[in-house]
């Protein structure tokens, strides 16, 4: 038999969604979790398990949170570098900062550098699944999925398309973005845990041809992902009118040239009219929120109880480098604050939801990743409830496991992750 793991602590999982009704009550506390394989195998009382699991090693995290790794939705692995640069609007941040670095990925190298950095930043904050943009190069996606490879994880990445609005050396064409992304979809789909997405950046840096060139491929390959960026600041949606004039509107980019569908995500999505709601919802697509991005860019606040009310699919998101975290505990705790400034506050359930259960559905890896279950993956974060002194204070005075969890959710950074596991080994 291959050796078992229980882990012991407050394992924290989730039996339905928690914007369906009371939040509290879509939420299982269990008190064990065993592993073995890279799976979870098992789910209970501890002593239930120890004795159904003997020969089971034992990791004991007392009362410590597990819960399922944190999946990412939307990020731009090869800004790592460039986080946090100051005081620019979308259009001004990407040529002043965005594009010189991401010209630097043709060095196969220097993409390597940044991979390895970025998957060793983001799983020391317990994140275990991410969606990336890459860069046009394909050495930057070889270099993104080996990494990821090497550690076990389950990723999901692109070469991003962009053939005009950008610098000389970081545009491709309509047909080369399409040959270099179907020849990257060839060689890493489907390898281990790592799926392809096709990726075109945005409207404003394809044109027409090549849009119809990456529907074309997406209709070629259905069972991948498509990301992209939508209705992210104002000013970006009036350039995309001028761009595009026959247009209905900035989702109607993408629906003309075969890039609207249920497997696509839909990064930011803050701006959005009416007739692009209903359509998103019609197909099944994925919206997916980056809440410290949107304030530190200042693009607006995402209406998360509209759209929820909706029924569309929304995920959680980071998007380094135009976020200015890495960590999925501050990405929750802006979320929480743009809810407070729509008058809607998240619970803490809801928070912890969308950065587990829901990103994984915008992926549709919910049934692999994303909560705790037997056969779901082994993607695990313990979390410390009281890891800095100012969060510990706060926590002993709560009078229930949501006033606990909330101090960590809204003060917590890779100090409270006290563990990772990746496809069922630690990191």
């Amino acid at each position: 038999m291959t050796d078992q793991t229980i882990l012991k602590g407050q394992v924290l999982s989730f039996t339905n969604s928690p914007f369906d009704g009371d939040p509290a009550a879509a939420v299982r506390l269990d008190e064990a979790v065993v592993i073995q394989d890279g799976k979870i195998i098992d789910v209970g009382a501890f002593a239930v398990l120890q004795t159904r699991h003997k020969d089971a090693k034992l990791v004991d995290h007392s009362d410590r949170i597990i819960t399922a790794g944190f999946v990412d939705a939307h990020v731009h692995f090869p800004q790592t570098a460039m986080i946090a640069s100051w005081g620019k609007r979308l259009i001004d941040w990407l040529n002043s900062y965005t594009f010189p670095e991401e010209m630097l990925f043709g060095d196969a190298a220097y993409a390597t550098e940044i991979a390895t950095r970025y998957l060793d930043i983001t799983a020391a904050s317990g994140t275990t699944t991410m969606c990336s943009f890459c860069t046009i190069h394909p050495e930057s996606v070889d270099a993104f999925f080996t990494a990821a490879k090497a550690r076990g994880q389950r990723v999901v990445a692109g070469k991003t398309c962009m053939d005009r609005n950008a610098p000389e050396g970081l545009r491709d064409t309509a047909q080369t973005g399409y040959d270099e992304s179907r020849a990257l979809l060839n060689r890493w789909h489907g390898v281990d845990r790592i799926s392809y997405a096709i990726t075109p950046r945005f409207s404003p840096t394809s044109t027409p041809e090549q849009l119809e060139a990456l529907g074309a491929l997406w209709a070629e390959h259905p069972d991948c992902l498509m990301q992209t960026h939508l209705s992210e600041q104002l000013d970006e949606i009036e350039w995309v009118k001028t761009l595009y004039p026959s247009a209905r509107d900035y989702l109607d980019t993408y629906e003309q040239h075969g890039l609207l569908g249920g497997r696509g995500l839909y990064g930011h999505a803050i701006h959005l009219e009416p007739r692009e709601r209903d359509r998103l919802r019609e197909v099944g697509a994925a919206l997916v929120h980056c809440p410290t991005s949107n304030t530190f860019i200042g693009s607006g606040l995402f209406d998360m109880a509209g759209l929820m009310a909706e029924g569309q699919r929304i995920g959680l998101a980071t998007d380094t480098g135009g976020g200015s975290s890495f960590s999925m505990l501050r990405t929750m705790a802006a979320a929480y604050e743009i809810g407070q400034l729509r008058g809607t506050p998240l619970h803490p359930a809801q928070l912890l939801w969308l950065a587990t259960v829901g990103s994984a559905t915008t992926l549709h890896m919910n049934d692999k990743i994303g909560n705790i279950a037997v056969g779901m993956e082994a993607d695990l974060v313990v979390l410390d409830l009281g890891s800095t002194p100012a969060i510990a204070q706060r926590t002993a005075r709560a009078n229930d496991i949501w006033e606990a969890v909330f101090p960590t959710i809204m003060m917590g950074d890779d100090r409270a992750v006290t563990e990772v596991w990746i496809n069922g080994k630690r990191r």
